[in-house]
């Protein structure tokens, strides 16, 4: 594990702490190609390495538009902190709670909006934007953990997206590397921030 970890977004001990690759007892079919395996007390235990290449991957994806072309959802509260300071460091567009129905569809409301890709926390409490996007034709990215269905997604991120510190630091990693990549931070500066400020109490 050591030599990868200079490959990795983020130390694998980081990765380890924020607990993101505990899954659960229930594995899909989809998922299980993400598995690295199941502990004795029937947890699903994900690929780190797999992880850290989705959440890569979902970077590359959100990296190639503008923050009001995007917006991330999670219903669940463990991701509500980190999409509050994602929008706050980045700009990118972010629904905390209840997801407005109709948003997505219905152009004569007067909160509509036409993002140009989706994420979400999870496919399932976030199952509403999901079917809404998915109809519209716009890209889905979804945290799933190993219970998720993929339907409808075009990019899954393997984790446990029911932790407070593993969303989190998925959020965490999102905000550093889009604010490098868009020259929102220079040379080799330090984000103003650290994971734990991504984190629900």
């Amino acid at each position: 594990m050591a030599e990868q970890t200079e490959h990795l977004l983020i130390d694998s001990n980081e990765y380890l702490k924020s607990g993101i690759h505990i899954g659960t007892k229930f594995k899909t079919k989809y998922m299980s190609n993400f598995i690295y395996k199941t502990r004795p007390d029937g947890l699903s235990v994900l690929n780190l390495k797999k992880i850290d290449e989705r959440v890569g991957m979902a970077i590359n994806m959100l990296c190639h538009y503008a923050p009001s072309e995007i917006l991330i959802i999670s219903r669940r509260e463990n991701g509500w902190k980190g999409l509050k300071q994602l929008h706050k460091w980045t700009g990118i567009e972010v629904i905390h709670g209840r997801y407005p129905p109709g948003i997505l569809t219905n152009s004569n409301l007067e909160t509509f909006t036409e993002p140009k890709i989706l994420m979400v926390a999870d496919p399932w409490p976030d199952k509403n934007a999901v079917d809404d996007a998915h109809k519209m034709g716009i890209p889905i990215i979804a945290l799933c953990d190993t219970n998720n269905q993929s339907n409808k997604l075009d990019l899954v991120v393997p984790c446990n997206n029911k932790g407070k510190r593993s969303v989190g630091l998925v959020f965490y990693l999102i905000a550093r590397e889009y604010m490098k990549r868009k020259g929102l931070l220079l040379g080799n500066e330090e984000p103003k921030f650290t994971v734990d400020d991504f984190v629900e109490e």
